[in-house]
């Protein structure tokens, strides 16, 4: 496959990170707190002073416990309301996750949850990445309204996931965006995204600049 452009989102923790990466060259951000967690929703201040000061598109990371991706009714009305306060607060996007008890995507919460967006883009988060067959859980995000899906193709780190990430690209088609994260540095993402097929990689935002650097313009 030929490495066409492709837009970096960088995993950010603050404002003046957001700034940074978009300087460096990065196309949007995922603002989130608590990354050795896996990341949790960011205080309203940070997300405010955000979209103040960042001059590109920022996704918001809501989720509210770190401890299961498995959400019971009363979790699933927080997250809901959370969803809700972000899209008043202008969020480019929200981004979001939530699995049943079998560990499949739990599509009432995600309904439910991506009705909360109330228009901002919707984006799955990794806890895709805990599903056991992938190749039929992205077409539940698909008609569920999701726009994007943040995976490694259910392996450690993308470069190792990078079979399944193509398999998702090409199973996705127009209908939802595969956003390839999970260790993408800038010494390997141009053959990922080769072998891949991807358009979009996500990044912390210090692994940001060597990505661009890698990336053609």
């Amino acid at each position: 496959m030929s490495c066409a452009p492709v837009l970096v989102e960088a995993c950010v923790t603050s404002p003046q990170e957001a700034v940074d990466c978009f300087d460096a060259g990065a196309e949007r951000v995922e603002l989130c707190r608590a990354l050795n967690v896996g990341g949790l929703t960011p205080a309203p201040e940070a997300v405010t002073t955000t979209l103040s000061e960042a001059p590109g598109p920022t996704h918001v990371l809501a989720r509210t416990s770190a401890d299961t991706f498995r959400l019971g009714l009363d979790e699933r009305r927080a997250l809901v309301e959370e969803v809700a306060s972000l899209a008043a607060l202008g969020v480019d996007g929200v981004v979001i996750g939530a699995l049943d008890e079998t560990g499949r995507v739990d599509r009432v919460a995600l309904e439910e949850l991506a009705s909360a967006a109330d228009g901002a883009s919707v984006t799955f988060h990794r806890a895709f990445d805990q599903v056991d067959h992938p190749l039929r859980e992205v077409e539940v995000l698909a008609e569920a309204g999701v726009d994007r899906v943040l995976t490694s193709g259910g392996a450690a780190t993308a470069w190792e996931g990078r079979s399944t990430l193509r398999a998702l690209v090409e199973r996705s088609g127009d209908a939802l965006t595969v956003l390839g994260g999970g260790r993408v540095r800038g010494d390997h993402v141009r053959r990922l995204v080769e072998e891949t097929g991807l358009r979009e990689v996500h990044a912390r935002a210090s692994a940001v600049p060597g990505l661009l650097e890698a990336l053609p313009a």
